[in-house]
C-alpha cells in the first residue's frame, strides 16, 4: 500500500504542475519555485508531514518535499541557536542532498561526452 500511496502523492503533485503549465501563463521556472514555496508554508502550517506520513516518497522527493526539508531544518535550528538558526537550518538540513547532487552531476560530466542538438 505504501508504494501505491507514494504513486498516486507524486502523480498528483506532477499533475498539478502540469495543468499550471498547461492552463496558466507561468513559467515553468516559476511553478517549481512556487512548490518550493508552497513546500515551507505547508510545512510551517504543520500540514506537509501528514502528506509525507502518508504518501512517503510521493511526498518527500518532488519539490515540494524539498521546501518541507527546507521548514523543518529552520525549525530544528531555531529550537537549538535562536535566531542565527533562522538563517542556518535550512542550508544544514538540505546540505546533505546538494552536496550528492553536486558531486554525482560532475562524475556523470566527466564520464559522458555532451554532443549539440540537431
Amino acid at each position: 500500500m505504501e508504494y501505491l500511496n507514494a504513486f498516486l502523492c507524486g502523480g498528483i503533485l506532477c499533475i498539478i504542475g502540469q495543468l499550471l503549465i498547461d492552463k496558466t501563463p507561468l513559467t515553468p521556472a516559476k511553478i517549481l519555485v512556487s512548490y518550493v514555496t508552497a513546500g515551507v508554508i505547508l510545512s510551517g502550517l504543520g500540514l506537509y508531514q501528514h502528506l509525507v506520513d502518508w504518501g512517503g516518497a510521493g511526498a518527500t522527493v518532488p519539490l515540494t518535499g524539498f521546501g518541507h526539508l527546507l521548514a523543518k531544518g529552520v525549525k530544528k535550528a531555531v529550537a537549538e541557536d535562536g535566531f542565527l538558526g533562522a538563517l542556518t537550518g535550512g542550508s544544514t538540513a538540505a546540505a546533505g542532498g546538494i552536496t550528492a547532487a553536486i558531486f554525482f552531476g560532475f562524475v556523470v560530466a566527466l564520464l559522458f561526452k555532451p554532443k549539440p542538438k540537431s
